[in-house]
């Protein structure tokens, strides 16, 4: 069994969490531009290396940072993280979202039917899109592993709680909680090429652990006898995508489109696998894993921004360029967020 930092009253500091939330923002806008495009049109536009530098100003940034933002202000505002307190606050933020008139770039539809199913108070597991396990399960779930001062059944319950208000395939919910313990290992300081390991180990661990709790009955549907059999599907896919980014490491070809060795990124396991693979190529250069991240035919806005939180966790505000914090979208929210966790 593998070995990771062990911090029951860990204090999240203003450096991870800000660096960790601006990485995942800074990925997202310099993947906007690339997604949908070929890898060969990408590579013909900015070369092998991806994009490098923010467009805009401010550098615009796609419904992911939108929905991660949702997630942890709701997370600073809810009076408890329970599944009774967190719940109907992290609703109303997620259609507050739906409503707004920046909810224009492109949205993933499986959020917005969740989000239209969610107004009229119905309880959630009756709005989740039950067999839908895309990547906006988790390309929000960050401020999971950033918040200081929860414990491991909190942090592993509202993770897969936010994924499962619109996602409710049991996949979704696994690699949200994978990817939040990702962010949560890494500000802890958590050597990079431990992490995949430590990240196999958990769902090992965690494959018969359903948290009604905090999902209640979205296990039930046909053809599934046990909440244990329904969320062990999850971990057992969540563990395939992270066994590939293994081996996708070890074979030690790491030039051209990542896609090809992890995936697409459109469903949650391997938008978390083919990040990590982005991320863990070259951990101690940043900038370059978020044009590795952005340099891809699948979902690339949600790829790097992923790649971003994991290289801004381990490495802080200093990972990036000082004058971005003042070019991205939204800068003051990211900003309040990260103070919000200094401890």
């Amino acid at each position: 069994m593998r070995r990771v930092p062990e911090h029951p009253r860990r204090v999240a500091t203003v450096r991870n969490a800000s660096g960790s939330l601006f990485g995942l923002a800074y990925g997202d806008a310099l993947g906007k531009p690339t997604e949908f495009q070929t890898y060969e049109s990408i590579v013909a536009r900015y070369g092998p290396g991806g994009p490098r530098d923010l467009e805009g100003d401010p550098a615009l940034v796609t419904d992911d940072t939108q929905m991660m933002l949702a997630v942890g202000e709701a997370l600073v505002e809810a009076d408890a993280i329970t599944p009774d307190a967190y719940e109907p606050v992290l609703r109303r933020a997620f259609l507050d979202w739906a409503a707004s008139p920046d909810n224009n770039r492109a949205p993933g539809m499986t959020c917005l039917r969740a989000c239209a199913d969610l107004t009229d108070g119905r309880p959630w597991q009756r709005a989740s899109q039950l067999h839908s396990k895309g990547c906006g399960a988790n390309m929000r779930v960050t401020p999971l592993g950033l918040i200081p001062g929860l414990t491991e059944d909190q942090r592993a319950g509202a993770a897969q709680l936010q994924a499962g208000l619109t996602h409710g395939h049991a996949t979704g919910l696994a690699a949200s909680e994978a990817t939040a313990f990702a962010v949560l290992w890494l500000a802890d300081g958590l050597d990079p090429q431990e992490l995949v390991g430590a990240l196999r180990d958990r769902c090992n661990a965690q494959r018969g652990t359903y948290r009604e709790e905090w999902l209640g009955d979205l296990w039930q549907r046909p053809g599934v006898d046990s909440p244990a059999q329904f969320i062990a599907e999850g971990w057992d896919e969540t563990d395939a995508a992270l066994a590939r980014v293994e081996a996708a490491l070890r074979r030690g070809t790491l030039e051209g489109d990542p896609c090809l060795a992890t995936g697409e990124g459109w469903v949650a396991e391997e938008a978390l696998a083919t990040a990590l693979y982005c991320y863990l190529i070259s951990p101690e250069e940043p900038v370059a894993v978020l044009g590795r991240g952005a340099a891809t035919s699948g979902d690339s806005d949600s790829i790097a921004c992923l790649a971003g939180a994991f290289a801004g966790a381990a490495l802080g505000m200093a990972a990036w360029p000082d004058e971005w914090q003042h070019r991205i979208e939204y800068a003051q929210r990211l900003r309040a967020l990260g103070d919000a966790w200094s401890g």
